[in-house]
């Protein structure tokens, strides 16, 4: 991969975290995302699901400052993301689980999804909220069910999401 084909990864990468387009990921990022997703399924902030969803947002939020904000201001620029962020995670795969897992774990519950699996459908439309289009999404939903029994599991979609983000996912 080129330096131009990388860049233009990054940005998108970037871009997909920086849910308000201001130039920088920060705590209301992780929170936009997480009230979007429980819009999409009808799901309060005060239940037990939309309390998960919301923890899991922090924690993500958390590790993510804790790896990228190189300056303490709550927030992560491109170049802290470029530097910081991507790096370290693709240096640590099993750190980028530890941090995305919860939120993840909780999304797809949300979502419908039970020990089983998340149904491909619910798996797209949560790519959809959090800005992936419509097309694409109920696509790449499709494809992470690796065995085609109509349901994706967490591990896919980690793997997947770790994929995403240019990071190696780590054994199971």
């Amino acid at each position: 991969m080129d330096s131009a084909e990388y860049e233009r990864k990054i940005a998108a990468r970037f871009a997909a975290f920086d849910q308000d387009g201001n130039g920088y990921i920060d705590r209301e990022d992780f929170s936009a995302a997480a009230r979007a997703v429980l819009a999409e399924f009808g799901t309060t902030a005060r239940s037990e699901k939309g309390q998960a969803v919301f923890a899991g947002a922090e924690a993500f939020w958390q590790g993510m400052a804790g790896i990228a904000d190189v300056d303490g201001d709550q927030r992560v620029t491109r170049e802290e993301f470029v530097t910081g962020a991507a790096k370290r995670l693709r240096d640590n795969p099993h750190r980028f689980a530890e941090i995305a897992r919860p939120f993840l774990h909780a999304v797809l519950a949300a979502a419908g999804g039970d020990g089983a699996g998340t149904p491909p459908e619910a798996a797209a439309r949560v790519l959809h909220v959090l800005g992936t289009p419509a097309e694409l999404a109920g696509q790449v939903a499709a494809g992470l069910d690796t065995d085609g029994d109509g349901l994706i599991a967490e591990d896919d979609v980690l793997a997947a999401f770790a994929a995403y983000c240019g990071v190696e996912a780590p054994d199971a």
